[in-house]
């Protein structure tokens, strides 16, 4: 009898039991080859080593205090555990005695930072000791916890290494005396969720359920009344009204979060909470989770989301605004939004595979993160705009660098993100050349080798190896874009239609060494088109091939990107493949172009500019600003 999805529970594979090649693979290696060094060495030219190095005098405040009453200096442990995170994958992939010995030394800093009683924060014990646990609101000590946590698993998992694991174990258990409804203790939650997620992390590597019970706490006690916000400020002497948002909504505690039906407030905390909602979700088979996270998850990606997965378009709240607010020029888009909108998309998944959350997880993955890293690994976005004039630019960091070690963290540990395992089945989320070595609960053991040229090509292979032949379940997406996709096992076709299962092709049988299964996923050049209410995008017209959103860039096209037009009927598009962008496929298609050389000197005047039919190379858009500076575009007119 086969179970329900909700009955069942789907956990990531541990990163170093997943081999990349081929796309992914060669990001990995840009990682590998720069990110990883050029993210310490940022880290240590802001300053963020002495800070806990407790053998020099403290630096106090290098970042100056701002009018919120915090600084972005507050948050340096959360960059340097992402730092270490991408290190810890990298190693995997990459031995670096060098950059390892790097990582250990910061990891011995932070154990002799350490108080005696777990407590663990450069800011508040080396600035700012007095004021400890008196506003979690604004000054992040949890979600800097948080991100500890995340590197103390990954650097244990990459390298054996115990240290940090146990450091942060230690500051876990002091977590525990100091928040619940006991006497002495703060019936809180951080302002900026990411501990939620992290706990469910450390739980699932120490087999301690006790970390999973803090997560689920400060879940059940987000934006519950008397609102824990509200009396902290009474207590600290604070205004509860007077802060930088103005609204609890900024940070998503303003309504108990299974009473939350719209994603509201900054985007990065918005994703965090979701992702650590449906990790409670998936251990506690919390179905009152799971209905909360499916009505926001049909808010945010039916009224809020960029074509890309961006999300969060304006600039003030680093975050949402209205319903079908999506602006192009100025889109805010951040690229730790469309990382955590990954992270919510995995999750998701933990209770069964459903198409709806993997074909977004894709979505945002190639076009709404990615981008947020250079081909080369030495420089990032922060924001991701849809349209440029030809000022947005990568850059090499950033007063809050909070992105760069992000997408180098999701970039590095993508294989966790491929596959999925439950009792006795296998999931497969996204595809990438790469080798997985699985194990499920009935005790089989699986090598599942992927051969594939994805996403360039839509042929996808998998080879079994197995010692002795195993009964279990091959899930395999079919994206919804994939229209005419074919399957079938050493040889032989199977019917789709009658082993899909919420956008999956559910494969039981008993498997043998050598069993080959291929996929044919066709990847057809799509026009999409934004619902009418998406002002910003009226009359306009976006390009897909397979999961990538497609651009215009002056390199290829010259100025005045505006007058491309697309015809309404798409031509036959010419693959061409571009050797300065790690063999990325670009497509050219006849269009027309309005003149823009012979209009003459008047502004406005009352005849349409003439039309020239000429060529346009798209560009997949995650590749854009990687060579010569100059316009880029992804929404482009449509002919009537």
């Amino acid at each position: 009898m086969t179970k329900s999805s909700n009955d069942r529970q789907f956990r990531p594979v541990a990163v170093p039991d997943v081999e990349l090649g081929g796309f992914w693979g060669k990001w990995q290696d840009a990682v590998c080859n720069s990110t990883a060094e050029t993210l310490l060495d940022r880290c240590v030219e802001a300053g963020m080593l002495k800070a806990i190095d407790v053998s020099q005098p403290s630096p106090g405040v290098v970042i100056p205090i701002q009018p919120w009453g915090g600084t972005t200096q507050m948050f340096w442990d959360s960059d340097l555990g992402k730092s270490i995170e991408t290190i810890a994958y990298s190693l995997y992939r990459r031995p670096n005695p060098k950059l390892e010995a790097r990582a250990d030394e910061i990891i011995d800093m932070y154990e002799r930072l350490q108080d005696k009683d777990g407590y663990l924060n450069a800011w508040f014990q080396r600035v700012e000791p007095a004021r400890r646990w008196t506003n979690l609101r604004d000054h992040h000590e949890l979600y800097c916890a948080g991100h500890l946590m995340e590197a103390a698993v990954a650097y244990y998992q990459a390298t054996g290494k115990r240290k940090l694991l146990d450091i942060m174990c230690r500051f876990a258990d002091y977590m525990i005396t100091m928040f619940g409804h006991g006497e002495g203790q703060l019936p809180g939650y951080c302002g900026h969720e990411e501990v939620e997620l992290a706990l469910v992390k450390l739980a699932r590597v120490t087999g301690e359920k006790k970390y999973l019970a803090l997560s689920k706490f400060f879940i059940d006690e987000r934006g519950t009344e008397p609102h824990f916000f509200t009396a902290e400020a009474a207590r600290d002497g604070r205004s509860a009204a007077d802060f930088h948002q103005k609204t609890y909504e900024y940070g998503q505690a303003h309504q108990p979060v299974r009473e939350q039906t719209k994603v509201v407030g900054h985007a990065v905390r918005a994703m965090y909470l979701y992702s650590g909602m449906a990790d409670i979700a998936t251990e506690y088979k919390d179905d009152s989770l799971t209905a909360a996270l499916e009505t926001l998850w049909d808010d945010l990606t039916t009224k809020q989301m960029y074509i890309t997965g961006g999300i969060g378009p304006a600039a003030s709240n680093e975050g949402f605004t209205d319903y079908y607010d999506l602006p192009n020029a100025t889109a805010y888009a951040e690229t730790c939004a469309s990382v955590g909108l990954v992270f919510w998309a995995s999750r998701m998944l933990g209770r069964g595979p459903d198409r709806r959350y993997a074909d977004i997880m894709e979505q945002a993955l190639y076009n709404g993160a990615l981008p947020g890293l250079s081909t080369d690994g030495k420089t990032f976005f922060y924001d991701n705009p849809l349209e440029s004039a030809g000022k947005h630019h990568r850059w090499k960091w950033h007063h809050c660098p909070c992105c760069p070690p992000n997408i180098a963290r999701l970039v590095t540990s993508i294989g966790s993100y491929m596959y999925a395992v439950a009792d006795d089945e296998i999931a497969v989320h996204l595809y990438g050349e790469s080798t997985a070595r699985l194990k499920l609960a009935n005790g089989a053991e699986v090598e599942l080798e992927q051969t594939t040229n994805y996403p360039w090509d839509g042929a996808v292979a998998f080879t079994t190896r197995l010692k002795t032949p195993a009964k279990f379940a091959l899930s395999l997406r079919i994206p919804d874009w994939a229209e005419g996709a074919t399957l079938s096992v050493n040889g032989e076709m199977l019917d789709l239609a009658a082993n899909i299962r919420d956008g999956y092709a559910r494969i039981d049988r008993q498997w043998a060494d050598g069993d080959r299964v291929a996929l044919s996923l066709p990847l057809s050049l799509r026009p999409q088109y934004a619902n009418p209410k998406v002002r910003q995008d009226a009359g306009r017209v976006a390009l897909m091939r397979g999961p990538l959103v497609y651009c215009v860039e002056t390199t290829d096209n010259g100025e005045d990107l505006n007058a491309i037009v697309l015809p309404r009927k798409l031509p036959a598009a010419e693959t061409v493949v571009l050797k300065d962008l790690n063999d990325a496929v670009a497509l050219d298609l006849k269009v027309e172009r309005e003149e823009t050389s012979n209009w003459g000197t008047p502004l406005y005047r009352n005849a349409p500019a003439e039309r020239q039919v000429a060529t346009a190379r798209f560009v997949p858009y995650h590749l854009w600003d990687n060579r010569a500076p100059g316009e880029m575009l992804v929404w482009v007119q449509s002919d009537k």
